[in-house]
């Protein structure tokens, strides 16, 4: 006869039968923490703007998650930091000298339609944070696209002149791409610039040291897995690889893609969004697969003008991850398909 204290070894209940410990608070938290190096970094570079974008970005999105949450008599959210999250990916994908109201719009944007209107976390369809960025790319197209020169260019103002326009190395590839004039050249200081984040960008997307900090703590705590950045920045790779190879006079070396734009930065924390990317490790890959050709396709285009390709291949991709799952899920054991 089984004691009082003796537990039960055999239980009858449905799936999922263990449990990771993890939390979506503790999650969210790591995320925050992995993007710590780079807040640091768009200080340091971009001084007093970082502050003011992701502040505004972060406050908006935590106020508008409790009033959205509340007009819907629904529980509260914003303990699970999900919003602080969105506010500071945001606030990353914004050039710093953005109006602060403009950063208002886009989190209002993010969290109200984006987020809550589909049923909050778990139901959104796209990234919230990237959809903001298309709609204030629509919205507010100059502000948008105009870069105050950050130290890279008064640096290299006497040697480069490209530098001085406040233009952003993809954007100077893709003018020289339209123009049919030769690509620029970018020397060793660049490239290292570009691996600092002494460059123009957005406030968040420049150091690709800081980035590859936070994506080493996100791999070694198990909250992402390395299947979609490898294969999106893997086919990052072998696609400028080929361009090069067949036309060198009008193509960059494969790591000036790596480095420039949003790449790092969408690869490690916005295409791995959990609820927006596929389940299975198969279609982590086709994900990844497609964010990165997309991505290449928009950058290289002759007759497009927008030089980034990063935001619009995630959420193109967010939209067929449905397809993706129905067609790359696991077989159930003991049966056929």
């Amino acid at each position: 006869m089984k004691s009082e204290n003796q537990p039960d070894l055999y239980m009858v209940s449905s799936s999922p039968h263990t449990h990771s410990g993890s939390s979506v608070e503790r999650i969210m938290l790591d995320v925050l923490i992995a993007l710590a190096p780079a807040f640091a970094a768009s200080f340091y570079f971009f001084g007093l703007n970082a502050i003011r974008l992701t502040g505004t970005c972060v406050i908006t999105c935590v106020v508008a998650e409790w009033l959205c949450r509340k007009a819907m008599k629904r529980t509260g959210s914003i303990g699970d930091l999900s919003a602080v999250v969105t506010g500071v990916l945001l606030a990353f994908n914004l050039p710093p000298s953005l109006p602060g109201w403009m950063a208002v719009a886009g989190s209002l944007f993010a969290i109200t339609i984006c987020k809550q209107l589909f049923g909050g976390l778990g139901y959104n369809v796209f990234n919230p944070a990237l959809a903001a960025r298309a709609f204030m790319l629509i919205s507010f197209l100059v502000p948008m696209t105009k870069w105050s020169s950050s130290n890279w260019a008064t640096s290299l103002a006497s040697g480069a002149a490209d530098a001085a326009t406040g233009a952003t190395p993809l954007g100077l590839i893709k003018e020289a791409v339209k123009a049919g004039d030769a690509i620029p050249h970018f020397g060793s200081e660049t490239i290292m610039n570009l691996f600092t984040g002494n460059i123009n960008g957005c406030i968040g997307e420049t150091s690709a040291l800081a980035l590859l900090i936070g994506a080493a703590y996100l791999l070694f705590r198990k909250v992402i897995t390395w299947h979609i950045p490898v294969a999106y920045i893997g086919t990052v790779f072998i696609y400028a690889s080929i361009l090069h190879i067949v036309s060198p006079a009008t193509s960059v070396l494969p790591h000036i893609h790596l480095l420039s734009g949003g790449l790092l930065l969408g690869a490690f924390f916005m295409a791995t969004d959990m609820v927006t990317s596929p389940i299975t490790k198969r279609g982590m890959l086709i994900f990844g697969v497609g964010c990165g050709i997309i991505t290449m396709v928009i950058r290289t285009v002759k007759t497009g003008d927008y030089p980034e390709g990063v935001s619009f291949a995630i959420l193109l991709m967010n939209a067929v991850t449905p397809l993706i799952n129905r067609g790359c899920r696991n077989r159930v054991f003991g049966t056929k398909s």
